[in-house]
């Protein structure tokens, strides 16, 4: 996924291929300030998607700052000047470096945090992810959390987990699909593919009950989510 590049691919012809392509995947569970922090080592994704020839942590550090970049656009375009852009975009690289609220942030995992207004994500784990998907999951990630800050703005909270990671999935989905179709970024031939592994590799595994906190959805739920905002924007997701 590129911000302002060539022509498009229909997504809804990607998205169906995508459905039917979905078969080894993952099964681990213009500038925003300075430069993120590149990754240092490359954390193990488990599973046998093939890397898609993005692995330079330079590439990683260039689409993290455009993902957060076309996000601030769409959000400021769709809350007009009451818009509030989140403060911070923030890599951190060991368990516990970043805090939100007083408790550290684990490794091996991206959160939007209320309490202090910034989105943190441990960054070898995403580059890990980025070198193992692809660099559209960057612009998912990013948009998923982005959304979980725009939830916050909105006052929105849900009775259950799932039911915020959902409606956050489908926003994301809105965010890449709505700025698709204004030609700020574009879909490129395998990111429909990349966008369904990135999906399957972070949705629950199958024993985890709907209800319990921390519960985000089953890859299908997630995917399903994702798809609905992508295809029908924000007025499928429920805002």
């Amino acid at each position: 996924m590129r911000v302002r590049p060539a022509p498009l691919v229909s997504l809804l012809a990607a998205v169906l291929a995508a459905m039917l392509l979905v078969a080894c995947l993952p099964t681990a569970s213009s500038e925003p300030g300075p430069d993120p922090v590149e990754p240092t080592a490359t954390a193990q994704v488990t599973g046998s998607v093939d890397p898609d020839g993005t692995d330079t942590p330079e590439e990683f550090a260039k689409d993290m700052r455009a993902s957060q970049v076309v996000a601030e656009q769409y959000w400021g375009q769709k809350l007009g000047g009451s818009f509030q852009p989140v403060s911070q975009v923030l890599p951190y690289r060991e368990e516990g470096e970043v805090a939100c609220a007083g408790q550290p942030l684990p490794l091996n995992n991206a959160v939007y945090c209320s309490a202090g207004d910034f989105i943190a994500y441990d960054v070898n784990w995403a580059f890990a992810a980025f070198q193992q998907i692809g660099d559209a999951f960057v612009f998912y990630l990013l948009g998923h959390e982005y959304a979980h800050g725009v939830q916050a703005r909105l006052g929105i909270r849900k009775q259950f987990t799932i039911e915020q990671e959902l409606q956050a999935d489908c926003m994301s989905g809105a965010f890449i699909g709505d700025m698709v179709r204004q030609k700020a970024l574009s879909m490129q031939d395998d990111d429909a593919t990349e966008l369904a592994d990135g999906l399957e590799a972070v949705g629950d595994d199958p024993d985890q009950p709907w209800f319990a906190p921390g519960s985000h959805g089953s890859p299908a739920q997630r995917f399903q989510s994702f798809a609905n905002g992508y295809n029908d924007s924000l007025q499928a997701c429920g805002l």
